[in-house]
Parts: C-alpha cells; structure tokens; sequence
C-alpha cells in the first residue's frame, strides 16, 4: 500500500521463537526493554529486547493463556487464563505469582487502569471483573452481558469501561456508579476486540464480520466504519499519537489505519496463518505482533520519527515567532531601536522569513486536517439524516398498516 510523503515503511526488527502453540496476546514494558508475550501453550513468556539476553518462560497456568498486560510502571505482568484464573508476575528470574480466583469460566482479558491501581478483567462467565492490585482482591462484577465477554478496557481517564462480548453488544459502564451508561449493538458479528483512543472519546471495535469501527462515546455515534480484512478481525492497537490505528486478522495480514484521512495505509505481511494479536509500544516506535504460527514480530514503526519530528517542530517555530514578535514589541515601547549593520538585518530578515515560511506551511497542514474532519462531519450528517428518513418512511408505513388493519 502507498504511504503518505514522509512516511517510511515499517520494518520487520525482531523475530522471536519458543512459544509451542498459537500467540494469544502481546505486550511491551514502559521501557521497551521487555515484551511480553501468551500462548495457547499455558505459558507467558518474556522477552528481552536487548541483543542475546536470555527469554524468560513463567509456567503456572494450567491451561491456555488468553492475554497479557505490563502494569504501567513495568514492575508486574498480569495474565488470564482458561484454567479460570488471573495471576500478577514479577517479570524477573525467580517469575513468582499471585493467583486471583473470581472467574467461573476462561479468563479473556486483563488490564490495567492508567494509575496501575485496578484492573479489569473479561470471562466467558459472562461478567467484566474490577480488582484491587496492591490488597490483591476482587472488588466487584458488571453482569448484564448475556454472553462470554471477550474484551475490557479502562478508558485512559479510569472513569469508564468498554466490555465486548459474544452478544453482539459493546457496553460502556460508569466505573463509580457500577451502571451501564450504553450500549452500542453490532448486527453484523460479535466483537473480538475493544479498546479507548488515547484522547478517551472514541473506542475502536474489531469485529468477526471483518470490520473495524471507531465509535464516538460522547454522542454514541458510529465515527468511521473500514472493510480492509477479508477475514475476521482478532485484535487492535492506537498509536499513542491517536493518529494511528493497527489491527491483526485471520487473513494472515496486519493493516495500519490512518484515522485523521480515514483510509487504510499500510498492509504488512509476515505470519504464516491468522495474525492474532497486535500491540504498539508505549511511544509508539514499536509493534509486537503474534500468530498461530507460534511466532511474535516486533516491528518497527519508522512513520511515527517524522510524527513527533513534525509536531516538535510546529512548537519550535511557534516558540520562536512569539519571541520575535515580543521583542519586536519592547523596541517598539523603548524608542527607537537600536542601530544594526547591513549583514546583521540581512540575517535577521532571512531567519524571520523561513519561520514565517515553516509557520504558513503548518497552518496550512492544520487547516487541510481541518477540511478532512469537516468532510467527516458532513457525510455522518447525511448519513444521519438518510437513517432519519428511512426511520420516518418505517413509522408512516407502520401506521398505515396499523390503520388499516383498524379498519
């Protein structure tokens, strides 16, 4: 697929092999010194990103682990299994454990809340589970999902949670109430995959029926909708710049999607059957990717450099405009300025005429990415107003028939 100007391809760093069955889940530290990884083997396996450190494999579980998270510091690595179990690790040598019984079914989810205090985690028996990490104890279930619950996510703030499940529903709950406060229905499968963009607004879902949609949970409205897998959808990751969004699918491949142009911009090739999990680094310079082939792939970014180049840039030169302007102002309100040879003003005038030049060409970026989310407004009008219509149409048939029926 065609990158956009500037953008580099990601490119494949590092490929580790041990697991002996299918990767279920993947996960770097803070540091990126660490990656941790799941298996359908019953192990949880760490790997070292520094050149010919050794891996470490903690077994405990006694059946598949479903998913792994480090907690936000790097200091513990949660993990949940189909032995019905939830266990905090420390990620060192000796690999000790401490199991969490609550679940009566397959564990499919754990994370960590963003302050490293709670987490929350996702069963087949139906119910979202919220824990206390450091008392280590069970603190209360959210039970109105009729069926197993694949996924649970804190919103960035810890003040919400999204659960996807098996009902076809994505459920948005008040952590402090205890309420769902939404549900958002998908007709078209059930939902492997749920997660928060880093701003907390939206949530992106990743589906069986080979989509993935991003969903506003301000309005509970469907944002953007992208049919780029030919198979289902397992599992999705933002960017930490909120820009980027990468999901993995049985169709073997892993896309990147850009969300402020609302396309599809990379696809990258590299498991030999279903790519099953996929997870960006904390910075965003990496992502771990796993699949049935019992391999994990970190990747290297390589777009995401001119990113935070560009935005780093955008401050500098701000920086630098308002300091021009300010002095020019203090020799405005101090007389006359003081004299300066030719060469010096000459110099003076260039460099104020390349950060003006920088400044323009920023604004403009600015104001093109404000044309795209315009667009994107207008056509979820339209396609408000169209479901409006149809609605209308429905209930005026309704009442004829209702009518007539009377009659």
């Amino acid at each position: 697929m065609a990158a956009a100007a500037g953008l580099e391809d990601p490119s494949l760093e590092k490929h580790f092999k041990g697991h002996r069955d299918a990767i279920t889940s993947v996960d770097f530290s803070l540091n990126k010194k660490q990656l941790a990884s799941g298996s359908m083997d019953s192990c949880l396996m760490i790997w070292s990103m520094r050149p010919q450190m050794r891996a470490y494999r903690f077994v405990g579980h006694k059946d598949a682990v479903m998913c792994v998270q480090f907690s936000p510091s790097g200091h513990l690595v949660a993990s949940g299994s189909r032995d019905k179990t939830v266990r905090l690790w420390v990620p060192n040598v000796k690999g000790e454990s401490t199991v969490f019984k609550a679940h009566t079914a397959t564990v499919r989810s754990v994370q960590f809340s963003s302050d490293g205090q709670s987490l929350v985690t996702a069963s087949d028996d139906k119910t979202v589970k919220v824990w206390t990490v450091h008392r280590q104890k069970f603190l209360f279930s959210l039970s109105q999902h009729i069926n197993w619950v694949r996924c649970a996510k804190f919103s960035p703030d810890g003040r919400l949670i999204a659960s996807a499940s098996d009902d076809k529903t994505i459920k948005l709950w008040d952590k402090t109430s205890r309420e769902c406060i939404h549900s958002f229905c998908e007709h078209g499968g059930f939902v492997n995959h749920v997660d928060f963009h880093p701003s907390g607004t939206c949530i992106a879902a990743a589906g069986t029926d080979n989509t993935v949609k991003v969903w506003d949970v301000r309005m509970n409205r469907l944002l953007q909708h992208y049919q780029v897998h030919s198979a289902v959808v397992n599992c999705l990751s933002f960017h930490p710049s909120g820009n980027y969004l990468i999901t993995a699918s049985n169709d073997s491949t892993l896309k990147i999607l850009d969300l402020l142009e609302g396309r599809l911009l990379y696809t990258l090739h590299g498991h030999q059957g279903p790519a099953t999990c996929v997870a960006f680094s904390r910075i965003g310079d990496f992502f771990a990717s796993g699949g049935s082939d019992e391999q994990v792939m970190v990747w290297k970014t390589n777009f995401d450099a001119a990113d935070y180049g560009d935005v780093l840039k955008t401050q500098k030169y701000a920086t630098n405009v308002t300091g021009t302007l300010h002095n020019l102002q203090s020799e405005m309100d101090c007389g006359d300025p003081p004299k300066k040879n030719k060469t010096q003003e000459s110099a003076r005038n260039q460099h104020q005429q390349e950060e003006e030049t920088s400044l323009a060409d920023t604004l403009e970026h600015i104001v093109g990415q404000l044309d795209v989310l315009t667009q994107t407004v207008s056509i979820l009008e339209q396609r408000l107003t169209l479901t409006e219509d149809k609605l209308k149409e429905c209930l005026e048939n309704q009442q004829k028939l209702m009518h007539s029926k009377g009659n």
